[in-house]
């Protein structure tokens, strides 16, 4: 039996593909996101988490369709963020903070900003 080319070119799947699940609460559950696949890929995940797109992230996988692999990313994502957060004045919202507290594999540290009374 001959077996038909595939109608989608390889090299849209010859990647690294990041997916996140995240925690829409009680009442919704948890859900893996809908992502275009343009977006999939380390450094748009990185920068959506961070910019808060991902409200509540509990997970992120990654997988190589061509290579035939998968691996839960979460830790390795969760040290990615911390570094960034730690190099960057990019505000860390405390749902992020707990992400990071809970799946980073490094101490994260961030002095967070402290209203100063009397001060124009």
């Amino acid at each position: 039996m001959r077996s038909s080319p595939s109608i989608v070119p390889a090299d849209r799947l010859d990647r690294d593909i990041y997916l996140v699940l995240e925690d829409f609460g009680a009442r919704a559950g948890c859900a893996w996101r809908e992502t275009d696949e343009a977006d999939t890929d380390l450094e748009t995940v990185l920068q959506d988490i961070l910019s808060g797109q991902y409200a509540y992230p509990l997970r992120i996988v990654c997988f190589n369709p061509i290579e035939g692999w998968s691996r839960d990313a979460t830790s390795a994502i969760a040290d990615a963020l911390a570094e960034r957060a730690a190099n960057t004045d990019a505000e860390v919202s405390p749902a992020l903070q707990d992400f990071i507290h809970a799946n980073s594999t490094r101490p994260f540290n961030v002095q967070l900003t402290l209203p100063l009374r009397g001060v124009a």
